[in-house]
């Protein structure tokens, strides 16, 4: 799938940058060159059975904490999804995860959970399905492109650890 290609043809401007491959947010702060916008961190989850699977979207610098989001999600217990099941259904591997995918999720497997943070910004930082560049587009690109792609988004203020 040649994301950028969909986004032109969708009318979704976006500033490309290409930069070495980053597998976490670590790496991205010290190998990515400074962009605008607030770069996001995507957490692919599933329920105890694995039969709900969420993208949840949010900030960089926010750490989610689990046990909280279950409750909001109305799962008795949540996990990491298996790498194969984010390949299958979003396109992409680990370090590679991101709201773009959602592109390949044709039959509606995944739902998007999108922080309040993210929803709320002029603009986000977002790989285009794969880890060696990010697109920035503007929240009028993102309602677009989840509209483009049947996921309407659930937008809700995701819960964040405390401490350490």
């Amino acid at each position: 799938m040649d994301i950028e290609s969909f986004l032109r043809e969708h009318g979704i401007s976006f500033q490309k940058f290409e930069h070495p491959a980053v597998f976490t947010c670590e790496e991205s702060e010290r190998l990515c060159p400074p962009m605008p916008g607030v770069h996001t961190k995507n957490l692919f989850l599933r329920n105890e059975k694995g039969q709900r699977y969420f993208l949840v979207v949010v900030s960089t610098k926010k750490r989610v904490d689990l046990k909280a989001l279950k409750a909001l999600l109305g799962v008795s217990k949540l996990s990491f999804g298996a790498e194969d099941k984010m390949i299958e259904y979003l396109g992409v591997g680990a370090g590679s995860a991101t709201v773009l995918g959602a592109v390949m999720d044709r039959e509606g497997q995944v739902e998007v959970v999108l922080d309040e943070e993210i929803w709320n910004a002029k603009q986000i930082g977002c790989h285009p399905l794969r880890n060696t560049a990010t697109v920035v587009i503007a929240h009028t690109g993102l309602e677009t492109f989840l509209k483009a792609v049947k996921h309407q988004p659930r937008v809700l203020l995701v819960p964040e650890r405390s401490g350490q």
